[in-house]
């Protein structure tokens, strides 16, 4: 999985490998592991750690070092460098997309992203119909060697919402295709995968926070 989301899970791993995870924040974090293999390497690799940690003899160790008199300081100024940073570049991407720019920009996305049937390279594109008023989800599902790799696409939901996306096969099996968040109140996407080819796969489903959304894949008969 590649998106921002894995850092929030990331933060949470130190945790889970020494068992101090919460109940609730655990099962949203197994079910990430279950479709992200960067993360799931990154825990292997602190369990190791973890494992180790009974053998360290704690009365060896060495008083911690003092933090130089000025690092608050400089923190705290690459802080507001940063956020003047960010203020700069959000600023000139308004610009950007302005007036007639924008609207054929977004025209030309919406044909892409929501059109929906089948893509080049035997690509799926999926819209989700039914949606709450003001919510957008669509898919492209596209075949892989190792079985589909997802590209999901959100709009409209509160930041911070949880999306988890699974697929169904023909018998109904369903596959966890990986987690991402909803962040900043645009349209984001995230890049899953999922083992099932996409020649098997029928429906895709996004679950936004407590509630799930599908949408039929190879409607038109593709193979």
């Amino acid at each position: 999985m590649r998106t921002d989301g894995c850092r929030e899970w990331r933060e949470s791993l130190g945790a889970y490998a020494l068992g101090q995870l919460p109940e609730g924040e655990r099962a949203g974090l197994e079910a990430h592991l279950e479709g992200c293999p960067e993360c799931r390497a990154e825990l292997e690799s602190l369990e190791s750690v973890t494992r180790m940690m009974p053998l360290a003899d704690p009365e060896r160790f060495g008083s911690a070092p003092a933090p130089p008199p000025e690092l608050g300081d400089r923190v705290a100024a690459s802080i507001r460098d940063e956020r003047r940073s960010v203020r700069r570049r959000r600023w000139r991407l308004g610009i950007a997309f302005g007036g007639a720019a924008a609207a054929a920009t977004a025209a030309v996305l919406a044909i892409f992203v929501l059109g929906g049937g089948s893509g080049p390279g035997g690509e799926q594109r999926v819209t989700f119909k039914s949606l709450p008023p003001g919510m957008k989800i669509a898919a492209i599902l596209e075949p892989r060697a190792f079985g589909t790799e997802i590209r999901v696409y959100v709009k409209g939901v509160r930041s911070g919402t949880l999306c988890r996306v699974s697929v169904r096969g023909p018998h109904g099996a369903r596959l966890p295709a990986g987690t991402f968040r909803y962040r900043y109140g645009t349209e984001e996407h995230a890049i899953l995968s999922s083992g099932l080819d996409l020649s098997s796969t029928r429906w895709i489903v996004v679950n936004v926070g407590n509630r799930a959304f599908s949408a039929p894949v190879n409607a038109g008969g593709a193979a």
